[in-house]
């Protein structure tokens, strides 16, 4: 695709912007891309790339600007919702450039009511909608996802669940007027809220939660730098990203493989305390002869001090992030880990 200076943005197509974009960017940050790409888009745009020759300064800046626009655009969607990006953005751009930004991406500008709460933890809304009249629960949660909705409902009261579903149960159509109204009262009171309530981002448990999300590489740059930095920062956040309990998450294989390595005596100790379901996980992958000689062991031990039992998990623990970091096991991840059959 020879770019002409008669090229102009508007007669592109999507794919050669993105090819153009990718020129630009340069092999490093293309290949970062290309990563989160399937593999029928990196071939189409690879392709496009090969069979582009020339591209003229003020096309590659008009992309630029383009992609720059619809990531800023994007950030305030995410930030405040459609509303809110589309009044930023017609004050810096106009009404007209607003539209057509938006456009790109969204199928459209009309936004179901109550979007701002879809991004909102459903322990938050059931804090600031517990006290509310049940139709006015019942309105709300008509919008928000089945999931989100169904967190919601099972916080309440007993007696308001009833109500509540009752009422979703026998909701028809609500004047837009009362919609927009409601809409407009709960956003404020949840700004306010969000406000407030500063104190619970953030910290060790948060990280934690992230690292597990996200792929190992990544995990293990992080760990690796907080130990250089900050060792004992490092030590508490491993001691937190795989629990006793998280052994629930690996395949009776992998389960197998770690008690090859463990104590019958530590297992013992370690299964004193905790649940039935892990034990029953456990136990399904041993053999009944054995697994009839540690019950009895721990049946005979009697009480031990909840230190004993926390270090025997703590080397149960090791002995799986070990195995997780030489490849033998494999440790599900929120984010999903790529395995290669």
């Amino acid at each position: 695709m020879p770019v002409t200076s008669a090229s102009t943005i508007s007669s592109l197509t999507g794919r050669e912007k993105a090819a153009i974009l990718l020129i630009t960017l340069g092999p490093e940050k293309s290949a970062q891309v290309f990563k989160h790409l399937k593999e029928a888009e990196i071939e189409s745009l690879t392709l496009e790339i090969a069979n582009t020759q020339t591209v003229l300064p003020e096309i590659k800046d008009g992309v630029l600007d383009e992609f720059y626009q619809i990531c800023i655009a994007q950030q305030y969607i995410t930030e405040g919702g459609i509303s809110y990006a589309k009044n930023i953005l017609e004050k810096a751009l106009g009404e007209s450039k607003a539209f057509e930004i938006l456009s790109k991406l969204t199928v459209s500008l009309q936004v179901r009511p109550f979007d701002f709460i879809r991004k909102t933890d459903a322990s938050q809304i059931t804090n600031f909608l517990q006290n509310e009249h049940p139709q006015t629960i019942a309105l709300i949660l008509s919008y928000l996802r089945p999931k989100q909705a169904a967190e919601v409902i099972g916080s309440l009261v007993p007696d308001k669940q009833a109500e509540v579903a009752r009422r979703i149960a026998l909701m028809e159509g609500t004047s837009p007027d009362v919609i927009k109204e409601v809409e407009k009262v709960f956003e404020k009171k949840l700004s306010a809220l969000m406000t407030e309530d500063y104190t619970q981002a953030g910290g060790v448990d948060a990280i934690v939660e992230i690292l597990n999300a996200v792929d190992r590489t990544t995990e293990k740059h992080i760990i690796e730098t907080l130990e250089v930095e900050d060792i004992e920062l490092a030590e508490e956040i491993r001691r937190k990203m795989f629990v006793f309990e998280d052994i629930l998450m690996l395949s009776n294989r992998d389960v197998q493989q770690v008690l090859k390595e463990v104590d019958q005596k530590e297992l013992g100790i370690a299964l004193k305390g905790c649940s039935e379901e892990l034990k029953s996980h456990i136990f399904s992958n041993l053999s009944k002869r054995l697994a009839s000689m540690i019950q009895e062991d721990m049946d005979y031990m009697g009480p031990i001090r909840r230190t004993d039992m926390e270090e025997s998990q703590q080397k149960i623990v090791n002995i799986v992030r070990r195995l997780q970091e030489s490849g033998e096991i494999i440790v599900a991840r929120g984010g999903g880990d790529d395995v290669v059959l």
